[in-house]
């Protein structure tokens, strides 16, 4: 009896050829790959193999493609303290053996790409859909914002949108107390979860497709019907008070926490921790988190994107029918003061009996919606920001061995953010690793980037760009983000033609623009007495204590 060989399938986003054509890219193509499935939509993955020789080319592309795709996630101090959201930017490598330097210049035709547009539609009670199908997987997933956060909570109650983001869904609701709804999820394999962070709260319904109807039961309940009650309410600011009193034994927590108090003036929530402290902790009642919630959860306050193995029509009526009760209401969100741009030299110190010392260095930069973005983005790649080809870390790093990690970022929130260079080095190198870093800020704005350090920047993020389609979950959640931030809508659209048009006279523009290294603010943490130098070479030193 004969036995029919089967062709085996390759997982892999077919769409990196359409994509590729698009951009003319010759030098970035699959060698010898068979042809794609016929397939609907743009964020299908699968290949089928033709040739032995095939699989081998595949399986080195992927393992390759490693070295370019890894992305660090700067340390932005989380939602949880402070800039959540912070960029991830792309490490890049030059090929390291005979093999990928051989497969680098390989050429091939060029092949396109066009990203997948999920439905966009808007409800009668003014909640936000975006809608994308998948039928590969019997899944279900969604995604919402909520406009809310740490920034419109009294400076008093810090910590309150925290609180509220976590018992809501810890806590039960009305009708369900947590220990049966925990059961009901677990026994369908779904998870339900909330959170609030420094500008915004999120929320997340995964079910099976034959569970859609329960766990859109549960999802709705939770954001409409939460109970707060005062014994998961003491449970969870027990979990929060026992953080804080172990933050300042982590240097790391300790940086950006204290830089954020530096960079912005007190009153400003910017400069808050957004899990709170000991006493406004202590400070928050169950009277203060239900006014909270009742104050900013309304559908028209919530943009909800919904992927996976559904008919779009069918659960539109799903979703009208789970929320029929949750009405619409105009919200009165409180002012937050506006960031004042000012620069001005400041250096801090912090005391810590260690042996190495945690460096932060910046001023205050730009918001989200900046004309300037994507000049500034490719223009921190080639400073700090592009893994270790980047010059901040190739100089500290690979040149002089001083730290095993250093780099720059913008953190970009709703309104000025903060341009910042940070590493870690051993203490007897903490002043010559801060000039270092300085040194290559001073000349991005002085001299023209390299012709090769510009298109090394920008093919990186070009090339990675097909990569935020890996999933239709993926899809939706980025346009609920971009329509959140006030992004527009054809923003994924025109992302690589606003990369391609960056010039060298761009990156010059910019970096004098948003780059001040004689106006910086300095943090170091560690034992002063064992630094190279001392602080008082950037001017006069403070000395903050811990609380």
């Amino acid at each position: 009896m004969k036995t029919k060989k089967v062709k085996p399938r390759w997982d892999f986003v077919w769409g990196i050829k359409s994509f590729a054509k698009k951009q003319n890219l010759s030098n970035f193509a699959i060698p010898m790959l068979p042809r794609p499935l016929p397939v609907g939509r743009a964020h299908s993955l699968f290949l089928r193999g033709k040739s032995p020789l095939s699989y081998i080319f595949i399986l080195v592309f992927i393992l390759s493609s490693f070295s370019f795709l890894q992305a660090k996630k700067l340390l932005a101090y989380n939602e949880h303290g402070g800039h959540g959201g912070q960029t991830i930017e792309p490490q890049v490598t030059e090929p390291q053996s005979e093999g990928a330097r051989i497969i680098s210049k390989f050429k091939y035709k060029p092949i396109e790409f066009t990203p997948p547009k999920p439905e966009r539609l808007v409800l009668d009670n003014g909640m936000i859909l975006y809608l994308l199908e998948d039928h590969d997987l019997p899944v279900f997933r969604i995604t919402a914002r909520v406009r809310t956060g740490a920034v419109y909570e009294p400076r008093e109650k810090a910590g309150l949108a925290n609180l509220v983001g976590s018992v809501m869904r810890r806590g039960g609701t009305k009708t369900r107390a947590y220990e049966k709804m925990n059961e009901e999820l677990e026994f369908i394999a779904a998870s339900v979860e909330t959170n609030i962070g420094r500008e915004s709260g999120g929320a997340s319904l995964s079910a099976m497709k034959k569970d859609i109807d329960k766990g859109l039961e549960i999802f709705a309940d939770v954001l409409m019907n939460p109970a707060f009650p005062e014994d998961m309410i003491r449970k969870e600011k027990d979990e929060i008070l026992e953080d804080i009193r172990r933050e300042n034994d982590n240097p790391g927590r300790i940086v950006f926490r204290e830089f954020r108090k530096i960079m912005y003036k007190e009153d400003h929530p910017y400069s808050r921790r957004t899990i709170g402290y000991k006493d406004t902790i202590e400070n928050i009642t169950r009277d203060d988190m239900v006014t909270f919630h009742k104050r900013y959860f309304h559908p028209n306050n919530v943009i909800m994107g919904i992927s996976g193995d559904f008919d779009a029509q069918e659960i539109i009526e799903k979703i009208k029918t789970v929320f029929a009760e949750w009405e619409e209401a105009d919200i009165d969100f409180p002012e937050v003061p506006a960031v004042e741009k000012e620069f001005q030299r400041s250096i801090n110190y912090i005391y810590k009996d260690i042996n190495q010392a945690h460096v932060v260095f910046g001023h205050i930069g730009i918001h989200r919606l900046n004309k300037d973005y994507f000049p500034i983005k490719i223009m921190n790649f080639i400073l700090g920001g592009g893994s270790f080809t980047a010059r901040i870390p190739s100089k500290v790093r690979s040149d002089e061995g001083l730290a095993y990690s250093a780099y720059s970022a913008f953190h970009t929130p709703r309104d000025l953010g903060f341009f910042f260079a940070s590493c870690q080095t051993k203490s007897e190198s903490t002043v010559k690793a801060i000039n270092l870093a300085l040194d290559e800020v001073r000349k991005i704005r002085e001299e023209y980037v390299d012709d090769n350090e510009l298109e090394l920047a920008k093919d990186t993020y070009i090339n990675q760009f097909i990569f935020k389609f890996t999933s239709s979950a993926s899809v939706v959640g980025q346009m609920v983000g971009l329509e959140y931030k006030g992004l527009p809508l054809d923003y994924l659209e025109t992302y690589v033609d606003n990369i391609k048009v960056v010039t060298r006279e761009d990156i010059e523009r910019v970096a004098k623009e948003y780059l001040h290294p004689d106006e910086i603010k300095l943090l170091v943490i560690g034992d002063m007495e064992q630094f190279d130098k001392p602080l008082t070479e950037f001017g006069e030193v403070n000395t903050i204590e811990l609380e």
